[in-house]
């Protein structure tokens, strides 16, 4: 009797409703009554329209894999497919007047998959790929909700006219976000018809063609008006609607579609979760009751389980494999040092550390020509970087270079003589010193002064000239091979690429290896004097893609035969006689791609504390269930919780280190389900990142990052769990599995299409994937199979879409990912939600929908005051975004109907957790937890979503979220009790991260003093900043 988002229209008659709900369609008498399913199924049907003779009605499905327009009979039978798009997919159906087409809402993506619309025509029978009506003003700026004068002359929609060329969240509603304009078909000009603050949209023309129904924000409440066409009068007949969605994306439609009867007397619409009937005149609205007794079918919910802590890891993250030009041997960083392998027979020897120091990571291998030397660069947080050569047979390095810096990229020249390098500026997570000149460098391998070349490009490389080096430039959008001789003159380009990421001239400048969307490919390096495109799909050259899956950190053996790659932890090689018919020595038949390399990791014990150590007086939140232990006792063993109870039952052992925590209490360390946040920068991991450091200061212990540079996150990862640096427990989906059209774009077109893009995750250390924004529902399908078939999780992103969420929910996605932009969720999504297994994560502080959480929290206190903050963020950074402030009425605040649907669910059996989307370090996992308490939890629940609730939905609650014998000892000991006051979450006295203790400034006690060194911007260099940094403090939802 309640639905949630319902598109409503009246048959031609007047006698007739039809409506969606929950991707089926409904037909029921327009005086209301137990409604008759007309189009039912796994497809996912939503948006139907009456034809005008009322035989017909147009609709939006899913059925073909991806939504697109269709036809069928009034009684739902003889389904007919007007659109067949793939990727510009196409919603939001609407007649023309004389029945002959339908008109749609087709979308467009570049490289963020926000998109733009387009009025698109289609002819009623199905032929033909439609007929364009309007044409988008920019990529990212929002157009739908088509509708016809009744003459058929004039097309109404609605348009975002926001300024600029790029689409913003959090948006003022008060001003003017959306506006109708008009298309006249006979001219086929276009003007904005209806505008202003508040903003215009769902045009809706009456029958008799003296009005026009739309919809405007007043004080922020959505409100129906009438326009008189003759006078120009605006009336608002009816000030109870639900929310629209101006402020967020809303390729479905800014609101719901409402309908005229056919007297122009009366409009009907969905508001309130139930279907209205308005007297236009009078401004009474009545209800149309309406019953739907019915199933729907829902796949299980795919989770992996987690191994939280095992004893020993297999390192999976090696960066830079480089095989020795003569082939005997392998070079790769792991663990932050630099390894060799012997090579042998298609096998590698036992890993040996290259050299013996402790004080800095070693990055970017490169070998010598004669395979005897190898240069790389260094990192220190306080001394900054070096470039070094050292002996193939280990050693210590020797350093070339006068000046510290942030050294990225080295290569030797083919004679050995020239190094040439680059560097970099960063963001905030490293010392920006002498980050002022970044460029391409060269230097003398003995040593000197280092010389300029040019300020262009990355990825330096020499062919087979000592002279002259390659690099990787820009033309245009397009990625370019180019070269430079060594004085910076002679620039060339060679090869321009629309979504090439790297390139890799073989050492006989006869071929080129590049990769593109994550898989690599060679082909002959064409000289033409002047730039060559080359592709994946290119047909100039012979070219072949030798990756199965993905491959990267391509380089070529010495005598130019063989192409070299790495993926995760494996190193494979494909010879160009495998690779061309024509190269003597080819087979008549080429082998397919490898499935498996020659494996160079390795097994690494994890870190685990020694000792025993005895927690004594405090009170003891367990999380599990409501169980509060007074004046009780935790014994942690190693990393792990070996007894736990009121003090009289656990037995101290003589030889424990034994804390005093009476008055305090402790509960299970926080896990942020959503979080974000750099681990680096041009794959320099810093000692001590001043992010982890804020997260476990404010008693975040586990993080999952569902989208961030795949290679330094598990780099990152790896080193936390090696005990090489301190970090929360990190897990993380790597780069995201994204649908617009970039050169990350995961393709997925195929069941087998899918297996790949997740084998390529899983082998780089992920146990989760993150589908984003694939257009297409049988694309994300795919990927929820191989997700089964792999043993992995997966977590959408929600992208703002409500239909498309609740396909998610239906076809078993572990969680949805940011809040579903409805204000409201009514019975019908309540009643599906909590019969599956789905968890949710409205990422609250960014939610959708309106003014984002984060801003009230920075409106609600003095966040540059916050002094355990403060010893995380440079002032700068902090104050850039916290001073001056976001300030609304409290009814405009959208967190709170954020969390308030998120407690309904949670009531109903849904697990919601907290995920601050790294928008405040550590903080913003409070604000969440805060903001679920405003929305009606009460203390226990919130602290559940950021404790157990997280652990079970990823599949990580057999070692995490509860204070519980055999779990891992993370926990955080508060000075104040949460279930009093829930703000005193963050009175933190001190942060226990894998049964090591913390106090507020990060400083390790208890079984082992260790003081934190100090951050660059504690000390004289506080005030520096680079002048091509940015500010690492949070995410945006720029890939959306």
């Amino acid at each position: 009797t309640q639905g949630t988002w319902m598109s409503v229209d009246v048959s031609p008659d007047g006698q007739a409703i039809v409506f969606d709900l929950l991707g089926d369609l409904y037909v029921m008498p327009i005086s209301g009554g137990t409604a008759r399913n007309i189009a039912s199924g796994v497809a996912w049907d939503m948006q139907p329209k009456w034809s005008p003779d009322g035989t017909k009605i147009a609709f939006t499905s899913d059925r073909g894999g991806g939504d697109n327009l269709w036809v069928m009979d009034a009684d739902g039978a003889n389904p007919v497919q007007l659109s067949d798009e793939k990727f510009r997919l196409l919603t939001q159906p609407e007649w023309t007047p004389d029945g002959e087409y339908v008109v749609g809402r087709k979308h467009f993506t570049s490289s963020r998959s926000l998109g733009a619309g387009e009025m698109w025509m289609y002819h009623r029978s199905g032929g033909g790929a439609g007929v364009q009506l309007t044409e988008r003003r920019t990529q990212q700026k929002d157009t739908g909700e088509p509708a016809f004068s009744p003459d058929g002359r004039y097309l109404y929609f609605s348009d975002d006219v926001t300024p600029g060329m790029v689409f913003e969240y959090s948006k003022d509603p008060n001003g003017e976000i959306y506006a109708i304009q008009r298309l006249d078909r006979e001219t086929g000009e276009i003007e904005k018809f209806l505008g202003g603050p508040g903003g215009s949209i769902r045009p809706t023309p009456s029958p008799d063609g003296k009005s026009l129904a739309f919809i405007r924000r007043v004080r922020f409440q959505s409100v129906l008006y009438v326009m008189d066409l003759e006078t120009g009068r605006e009336t608002p007949v009816y000030e109870a609607l639900d929310r629209d969605m101006q402020e967020t994306w809303a390729i479905h439609g800014v609101y719901p579609t409402i309908s005229w009867t056919p007297d122009s007397r009366a409009l009907v619409f969905w508001a309130g979760g139930g279907i209205k009937r308005l007297d236009v005149a009078s401004k009474t609205a009545t209800d149309i009751p309406f019953r739907v007794t019915d199933t729907r079918r829902v796949a299980d919910t795919v989770r992996a389980t987690v191994d939280v802590a095992p004893a020993q890891f297999d390192v999976k993250m090696v960066r830079w494999a480089r095989t020795a030009p003569d082939g005997s041997k392998v070079v790769f960083e792991a663990l932050g040092n630099l390894w060799i392998r012997d090579l042998a027979d298609g096998s590698a020897g036992a890993p040996r550390r290259l050299t013996r120091q402790s004080d800095h990571f070693e990055l970017y291998p490169a070998w010598s020509r004669d395979s005897r030397s190898i240069v790389y660069t260094t990192w220190n947080d306080s001394e900054l970087g070096t470039v070094r050569v050292i002996p193939a047979s280990g050693g210590t390095g020797r350093v070339v270079t006068r000046n510290p810096g942030h050294y990225l990229e080295p290569t030797f020249s083919p004679d050995g003589r020239t190094i040439v390098y680059r560097t970099s500026s960063d963001n905030d997570l490293r010392n920006p010193l002498w980050s002022q000149s970044p460029g391409i460098y060269r230097v003398a391998t003995a040593g000197g002064e280092a010389e300029f070349v040019t300020d262009d490009g990355s990825s330096p490389q020499f062919g087979a000239s000592n002279d002259r080096f390659f690099y990787s430039g820009r033309e245009g959008t397009n990625r370019a091979l180019k070269s430079v001789d060594l004085d910076g003159d002679n620039e060339r380009t060679h090869l321009t690429s629309e979504w090439a990421a790297e390139f890799a001239v073989s050492p006989d400048e006869r071929f080129i290896g590049w990769t593109e969307r994550f898989n690599a490919y060679v082909a002959p390096f064409a000289r033409t004097g002047r730039a060559v495109s080359i592709g994946a799909e290119g047909k100039a050259l012979p070219q072949t893609r030798v990756t199965r899956d993905a491959g990267e950190w391509l380089h070529w053996s010495g005598d130019s035969s063989r192409l070299q790659w790495s993926l995760g932890s494996q190193l494979f090689q494909r010879d160009l006689n495998q690779t061309f018919t024509f190269v003597e020595g080819a087979p008549d038949e080429l082998p397919k791609p490898a499935e498996s390399g020659i494996e160079i990791g390795f097994r690494q014990a994890s870190e685990v504390p020694e000792g025993r150590l005895v927690l004594t007086g405090a009170r003891l939140i367990t999380m599990n269930g409501d169980q509060v232990i007074e004046d009780g006792v935790v014994l942690v063993e190693g990393n792990r919780i070996t007894a736990i109870g009121p003090r009289a039952s656990v037995t101290v052992p003589a030889d424990a280190t034994v804390m005093d925590m009476a008055g305090k209490t402790i509960m299970p360390g926080l896990i942020d389900a959503h979080w974000h946040g750099s681990m680096g920068s041009d794959e320099i991991i810093p000692q001590q990142s001043r992010i982890n450091y804020g997260s476990l200061a404010f008693g975040v212990t586990t993080i999952h990052d569902p989208s961030n540079d795949t290679s330094e996150i598990f780099a990152h990862a790896e080193l936390a769990r090696a005990g090489r640096v301190v970090a929360p427990r990190i897990f993380s989906t790597g780069t995201i599995l994204y649908g617009a059209a970039t050169g990350f774009t995961a393709q997925v077109n195929s069941y087998d299409d899918a297996l790949s893009n997740l084998r390529r995750m899983q082998a780089a250390g992920a146990f989760s994937v993150k589908s984003y924004n694939q257009p297409r529902r049988d694309q994300r399908q795919q990927i929820i199979g191989a997700a089964r078939e792999l043993g992995m999780t997966v977590v959408p992103e929600g992208g703002s879409l409500f239909q498309h969420n609740m396909t998610m929910i239906v076809d078993g996605h572990t969680t949805i990912e940011h809040s579903v932009p409805v204000a409201r969720m009514y019975d019908d999504v309540r009643q599906l939600w909590s019969q599956t297994g789905t968890a949710y994560n409205p990422t609250v502080v960014v939610a959708f929908g309106g003014n984002w959480g984060e801003n009230y929290w920075y409106a609600e206190s003095n966040v540059w005051e916050n002094e355990r903050l403060g010893q995380y963020v440079p002032r700068r950074t902090l104050d850039a975004r916290s001073r001056r402030r976001v300030v609304s009425p409290e009814n405009e605040w959208n967190h709170i109907s954020v969390t308030r649907e998120a407690r309904a669910l949670n009531d109903l059996g849904v697990p919601v957790l907290i995920g601050a989307h790294g928008q405040r370090e550590g903080l913003g996992s409070h604000w969440d937890i805060w903001s679920f308490a405003q929305g009606g939890m009460t203390p226990i629940q919130a602290l559940r979503t950021a404790t157990i609730n997280p652990a079970k939905a990823m599949g990580m609650d057999r070692d995490l979220g509860s204070l519980e014998v055999g779990k891992l000892a993370d926990l955080v000991v508060l000075d104040a009790n949460p279930l009093d006051n829930i703000r005193n979450t963050t009175s933190i006295a001190f942060t226990i991260a894998n049964g090591r203790v913390y106090d507020a400034g990060m400083n390790e006690v208890g079984r082992r003093e260790r003081p934190r060194a100090p951050f660059w911007f504690e000390g004289a260099d506080g005030e520096a900043w680079s002048a091509g940094a940015s500010a690492a403090e949070s995410h945006s939802h720029g890939e959306d």
